[in-house]
C-alpha cells in the first residue's frame, strides 16, 4: 500500500506563490506516475501537472492552463513529491490532489492513480 499527504496549501493573493509537499509513504517501488490534480467547487477534478518516477524515465507534463507558472518535482530522499506554483491567479482557487499510479498510460487519466492524498485547499484572492 501506498499512503500520500499534501501539505502546504493556504491563502495567498493573485501573482503570489505556493509549494505543495506530498509525503509519500509504504512501498514506492512499483510507482509509474506520481501527479497532481485539482478541483474546484462544482467543477470536475482536473490534471494538473504529473511525472513519471525514475524507473520511467522521469519525464514531467502540465496542463494546458499552467503555461509555465508550475514545477512538479520529487525528492526521492525524502519521499516527497512538490508542485511549485509562482504568479497564482484566482482561477487556480482549488483543493489539490496529490496521487499516484502504478500503471502507465495517459498521465491526464484518473484512473491510472490508484493511490490519492485527502487535499489540501489553495485559495487566491485577487
Amino acid at each position: 500500500q501506498v499512503q500520500l499527504r499534501e501539505s502546504g496549501g493556504g491563502s495567498v493573493q493573485a501573482g503570489g506563490s505556493l509549494r505543495l509537499s506530498c509525503v509519500v509513504s509504504g512501498y514506492t517501488g512499483g510507482l509509474v506516475f506520481m501527479g497532481w490534480f485539482r478541483q474546484a467547487p462544482g467543477q470536475e477534478r482536473e490534471a494538473v501537472a504529473a511525472l513519471f518516477t525514475p524507473g520511467g524515465g522521469g519525464t514531467t507534463y502540465y496542463g494546458d492552463f499552467v503555461k509555465g507558472r508550475f514545477t512538479i518535482s520529487r525528492d526521492t530522499a525524502n519521499n516527497t513529491l512538490s508542485l511549485q506554483m509562482n504568479r497564482l491567479q484566482p482561477e487556480d482557487t482549488a483543493t489539490y490532489y496529490c496521487a499516484a499510479g502504478i500503471y502507465g498510460g495517459i498521465w491526464r487519466d484518473q484512473s491510472r492513480y490508484q493511490y490519492w492524498g485527502q487535499g489540501t485547499q489553495v485559495t487566491v484572492s485577487s
